[in-house]
């Protein structure tokens, strides 16, 4: 009987078996255990050994020109994501080269002239079996099953879930894409007991992350445990022994996930979509990619475009094109010449960091100049106003970038005779965008030719039985389905996959709130009901109203919350859309919202009053500089901002939110949002919305706290509204700073704190405040400099009461 006529019901039976002849075929050699005496070799690809769970698979990996190192990767991931390298630095030949564990106890890897490459420190041990865990690990064991040896003690720029980070390990990235030879970047303990990342290059070693400008406690560290570790964990929870933590924004069991230290100086937390087999960003340590030291070498510029350019300062050319590692070269020859034959470029909104020869404040621009060129080892020297003159000279030119948000420029020195200005953009390639194959040894030596032909028809095999599943897949679902409602249910399915969340149901959530009992909160776009979860995590459940532009709100908050994370925004679990119903699922803040603690009859002492306005500065910079995504809020009010049990601020109600393409001067909206009161003028004017909304916004919240009264409402007068109480605030605040009265600071505080505040705080908050309500947005400050100004004041002490003074 031919294929064709076969029945129906037969169809099942058949792909059964095709696809089992097809599972054994490619695991006829696969196992998990190696004992002593046994060997893996380069030749056989299918001979690999694979965890009980076919997660993992170790054996031999190759690229390029006939290089392979033995190896352990992901075995369901597209391109075969690999997780540790025994020989990363030494690859071996395709001919010859093989793994044996030895009766010694060892295992080994050869090459094709059994010269060593690597081993385990395991010689005349009672090694008995090694295996491939479901973890990833590789571990050699005796009899009893101890562990003698692990791959997981050995990282090469991956940690998995349940491996240690010590203070003996690090992450040491690859050179390049397709390069798996050790690179320039890696993440490690410092002796300060810090988890640091850093550039080590042929020419400097440089500290990147966390911010260096910042100290331990700044950066929210700590250097008193000095256990040094740190650990992932199978919900994409990462804890470190320096009070360093994070999650993946798609925290949860049953998620394959790895922290890899990658070759372009960021660490990040990569999540597998099972369906596709490619990786998702689920977390990463630096947001602006620029912030990275070292991508541009001696002399290179990164510009954020939004992708990292580097680029070259005028008088300069890229010594090797291909190769950003080098850096730029002067067309000039430096001599010490005497003033009179040296001259400045300036370059705008560009810093060179580190390697400074001088450092002095409240200098001015000449006597800065004067200071590099009467010093022969000075090559620039960066300037910038920031309230008041900043120099700093410069003995080499390293980890250069622009930002629109320096508030300065560097001056390069010159000799007379060179012609050079700045250009009028600063564009040039990506450092980290070409493929680099690692080549070794002569071709016939390393020629594959003869390999690829001879699996090319397996492959065909295996493709071909490929098409034949997927052909039964989807006459299957075709006849199951195609009297249901596919659409809609695809459509949602696609949300929920591209989100990467929990999907609760309607019921779920109706019984963790016992029917939406205790209504914690209420806003334009719904209610937020208490409730507690099966797996006993207390949550907030927002229900949108139909009336409230429901659908919208609800992906708004689901694409924007749900894919970012920080310690003051709001943490987003998951969400429902079940028919009618869109519900979203937060954490639960224990301090509820921040206008039930400074408007009457709340009370807020002045240490958590400061805390908030640090905290909500931090979480708006985040949204503007750092993110993934530019995020603009559109709609922050002390009712947005919640406070935990500590009183840490996060920002929540991302109803409004709107995504600012990077680069771009704003975005037209269709309709006014946010709320009267804390709304920046330019929504009224109808001009382009930027991200000096939030900043106004955020100014109307610090002076309501600094006053304990409502700003935001209008003064009535006659029955007719005739201007708000924060413009009459803000012009007695003015006017009481020019006639110099000494007690303007007493007069512009919440009564109800009996003088116990920082004046110091005070005069900065009422600075920063006043100068981010300011009609003309230019003249806003960016969050990113609120944070700054507000972390040079954030150790001073409470000053008592004025009658104490």
């Amino acid at each position: 009987m031919g294929f064709q006529s076969l029945p129906f019901p037969k169809f099942p039976t058949f792909f059964i078996v095709l696809f089992s002849l097809l599972l054994s075929f490619n695991t006829s050699k696969s196992q998990n255990l190696l004992r002593r005496g046994s060997s893996l070799s380069v030749e056989d690809a299918s001979d690999v050994l694979s965890s009980p769970d076919k997660t993992f698979t170790c054996g031999f990996y190759g690229l390029g020109q006939n290089a392979y190192w033995f190896s352990i990767w992901f075995t369901n991931s597209k391109e075969r994501s690999v997780v540790w390298m025994a020989n990363r630095d030494r690859p071996v030949n395709g001919h010859g080269s093989k793994v044996t564990f030895r009766r010694n106890g060892a295992m080994v890897l050869t090459d094709v002239d059994d010269s060593v490459i690597w081993m385990t420190n395991t010689t005349s041990t009672s090694a008995y079996r090694a295996e491939l865990l479901d973890t990833g690990n590789l571990v050699l064991t005796n009899a009893d099953g101890k562990i003698l040896w692990q791959s997981f003690d050995y990282p090469s720029d991956t940690l998995l879930p349940n491996q240690l980070f010590t203070k003996s390990t690090q992450l040491i990235s690859r050179l390049g894409k397709g390069n798996y030879a050790s690179g320039y970047f890696m993440s490690y303990f410092d002796n300060d007991n810090v988890l640091r990342l850093m550039y080590d290059g042929p020419d400097i070693s440089s500290v990147y992350w966390p911010n260096p400008d910042y100290n331990v406690w700044q950066n929210g560290r700590t250097s008193y445990n000095s256990s040094r570790i740190a650990f992932l964990d199978e919900t994409g929870s990462f804890l470190s022994s320096d009070k360093w933590q994070f999650r993946a924004f798609d925290v949860g069991f049953g998620i394959k996930r790895r922290l890899t230290m990658d070759y372009d100086g960021n660490l990040r937390l990569y999540s597998l979509n099972n369906l596709t087999g490619s990786w998702m960003i689920s977390w990463q340590a630096i947001m602006e990619q620029c912030k990275v030291h070292g991508i541009c070498g001696r002399n290179g510029i990164c510009v954020s475009t939004p992708e990292p350019k580097c680029s070259c300062p005028p008088g300069y050319e890229v010594t090797e094109p291909d190769n950003w590692n080098k850096g730029c070269k002067p067309k000039f020859n430096r001599t010490c010449s005497n003033s009179q034959q040296l001259k400045f470029i300036e370059v705008q909104k560009v810093d060179f960091y580190g390697f400074d020869l001088h450092y002095s404040k409240a200098t001015s621009m000449e006597s800065c100049k004067k200071l590099c060129l009467d010093d022969c080892q000075c090559e620039a020297f960066s300037y910038r106003l920031n309230g008041e003159g900043l120099c700093y000279t410069k003995s080499a030119l390293f980890n250069g970038y622009r930002s629109p948000t320096f508030p300065g420029s560097i001056y390069l020195k010159f000799p007379v005779s060179v012609e050079a200005s700045e250009p009028d953009s600063l564009n040039g390639s990506n450092p980290v965008c070409q493929e680099s194959i690692i080549m070794m040894g002569s071709p016939s030596m390393y020629d594959t030719t003869g390999k690829r032909v001879r699996w090319i028809y397996m492959y065909w095999f295996a493709l071909a039985i490929g098409a034949i599943e997927v052909i039964f897949l989807l006459l299957g679902w075709w006849l199951v389905y195609r009297r249901h409602g596919v659409p809609s249910l695809i459509e949602d399915g696609y949300r929920a996959l591209s989100t990467q969340f929990k999907g609760f149901s309607y019921a779920e959530l109706k019984k963790a709130t016992k029917n939406f009992k205790e209504e914690i909160g209420r806003g334009g776009s719904g209610a937020v009901f208490k409730g507690v979860l099966g797996d006993e995590r207390m949550v907030a459940v927002k229900r949108l109203t139909d009336l409230y532009q429901g659908e919208e709100v609800f992906w708004a908050e689901v694409s924007i919350i749900g894919t970012i994370y920080h310690m003051n925004l709001v943490r987003m679990w998951g969400y429902c859309s079940e028919g009618r119903h869109r519900l979203l699922v937060y954490e639960y803040v224990e301090n509820q919202s921040l206008d039930k603690h400074i408007f009457s009859p709340g009370f807020l002492g002045w240490k958590e009053r400061f805390k908030v306005a640090l905290g909500t500065a931090k979480g708006l910079a985040y949204l503007h500089h750092e993110c993934l995504e530019w995020v603009i809020h559109c709609d922050v009010k002390p009712e947005n901002i919640l406070l935990d049990s500590e009183f840490e601020p996060k920002i929540a109600d991302f109803g409004l939110a709107k995504l600012s393409q990077r680069g771009s001067y704003g975005s037209e909206f269709s309709q006014i949002r946010g709320t009267k009161g804390y709304m920046a003028p330019e929504w009224a004017l109808n001009h382009p919305i930027t991200a000096k909304v939030d900043v106004y916004s955020f100014g109307v919240v610090i002076l309501e706290m600094l006053k304990g009264i409502r700003l935001s409402n209008w003064v009535v007068e006659d029955g007719e509204e005739q201007e708000s109480k924060l413009t009459r605030y803000t012009r007695c605040v003015k006017r009481k700073i020019q006639c110099g009265e000494n007690t303007w600071i007493e007069d512009m505080v919440d009564p109800t704190l009996n003088g116990k505040f920082s004046e110091k705080q005070v005069a900065a908050l009422v600075e920063i405040g006043i100068s981010c309500v300011e009609e003309d947005r230019n003249k806003r400050p960016t969050m990113d400099s609120v944070v700054r100004t507000l972390l040079e004041c954030e150790t001073e002490s409470e000053v008592p009461s004025p009658g104490n003074h």
